[in-house]
């Protein structure tokens, strides 16, 4: 079998990792650490678990594969880090065909899974929270929800470990070792050469900046990111206030229930702000703080004035038509690049290690079609109208069939 090292050990290098292991491969994983690493973007209390996809059944198929296993996953982790509360995506208008929302629902109500339409005063009662008035219809999949996802993370490192695999935390990866036609392994930090058959360069929101040829591929882009402490949380126990979107494609905001230390975290799926991972402008700014309040105020009342315990920078890594890029460099042998996010990857999380393993084996898999190289694919091309249309004012955003992230 090959010597695989896998450099970055976030969600989709922790999952390659081990099923490249699983598969016979010698495998050395890099990450500079600590870990889970407190920069990356799987580093957080929460992502979304959903299937809601609107049109698109690829993802939506996806989904459901995913959430079988994160069942799977509570039972061998012994510890529910997926939390089956429910995701509501919901308008302020009623759903019509086109939108996020209409087209989430007509899919998977053709697939027989569990959802109810948001379109009645009745159903609305279940969720003091929020503001009604407002919000006037969506659907809310039942069978769905979150993973504590820094805790996940962190399962993943240490199963990655107790299965052999060579983890090598504190080393800083520098450039490829490039011979010919083909890369021969990676060059790190003090300059030793760690030599293998292939290289999967996992490393998210840092492939711009550490490929420096994929710049016209990748864009790294920053969205906020809130940690707040009601002042009834009792409005947002998750039994009352399932994982949402609030008309997403035109606000942005989606969130989570209350967590097990008191925090409701509310974030932001927007353009963002092109930066470094690292850059000294990664910070939640007044002008993010502002918005915030300003929807809360409008949506739900009563934690217009929570404090906010925590901010930080969610760093997304975005292709140019928000689909992820899971493929082998046709110009370097021997490299795969597993990348672009786009915010809305992790809950593929009990998935994403076997089709990086296939593109790196390269065994046939139709979903690698999908997310194959394509440096023609031109900027500015995605779908979802809430982060890729050119940046307009939350009221002025249009809504549409789109490929929501924010997870």
């Amino acid at each position: 079998m090959s010597k695989v090292i896998v450099v970055g050990a976030g969600i989709n290098g922790v999952t390659a990792a081990i099923e490249l292991k699983k598969r016979g491969h010698n495998v050395v994983l890099v990450d500079p650490g600590p870990l889970p690493h407190p920069l990356a973007a799987s580093t957080d209390i929460s992502k979304a678990v959903r299937r809601a996809y609107g049109a698109d059944e690829d993802y939506t198929a996806l989904a459901e594969r995913s959430i079988k296993l994160w069942r799977k996953w509570n039972q061998e982790f012994g510890v529910d880090l997926y939390h089956e509360v429910g995701v509501m995506f919901v308008r302020r208008r009623e759903m019509k065909p086109g939108d996020f929302e209409h087209e989430s629902f007509k899919t998977l109500e053709r697939g027989g899974h569990k959802i109810e339409r948001m379109n009645s005063a009745r159903l609305w009662k279940r969720f003091p929270a929020w503001n009604p008035e407002l919000y006037r219809d969506g659907v809310l999949e039942v069978e769905a929800g979150y993973a504590e996802s820094g805790r996940v993370t962190a399962k993943l490192v240490e199963r990655a470990k107790s299965l052999g695999i060579e983890l090598r935390e504190g080393v800083r990866f520098s450039r490829l070792d490039e011979g010919d036609d083909r890369v021969n392994g990676i060059v790190i930090s003090d300059g030793q050469r760690v030599v293998g058959d292939f290289v999967v360069m996992a490393v998210g929101a840092w492939t711009p900046y550490l490929l420096a040829f994929t710049k016209n591929f990748f864009r790294t882009t920053g969205q906020p990111v809130f940690h707040l402490k009601p002042r009834q949380p009792d409005l947002f126990a998750s039994e009352r206030f399932p994982v949402f979107g609030a008309d997403i494609t035109t606000t942005g905001y989606y969130g989570f229930p209350i967590n097990r230390d008191g925090v409701v975290k509310i974030a932001n799926h927007g353009p963002g702000r092109e930066m470094s991972p690292e850059s000294t402008k990664r910070a939640v700014t007044p002008e993010d703080e502002k918005n915030l309040r300003e929807f809360l105020s409008s949506t739900f009342p009563a934690l217009a004035d929570a404090s906010i315990v925590y901010m930080r920078v969610c760093m997304y890594c975005d292709t140019h038509d928000g689909h992820f890029w899971i493929a082998r460099d046709p110009d370097r042998k021997g490299l795969v690049i597993a990348a672009g996010d786009c915010g809305h990857g992790f809950k593929f999380a009990p998935v994403l290690g076997e089709i990086i393993a296939d593109a790196v084996e390269g065994k046939d898999n139709p979903l690698l079609a999908k997310f194959q190289w394509r440096p023609h694919v031109r900027a500015g091309s995605g779908t979802d109208v809430a982060r890729f249309s050119s940046k307009p004012s939350n009221a002025q955003r249009r809504t549409s069939n789109v490929e929501v992230g924010g997870d």
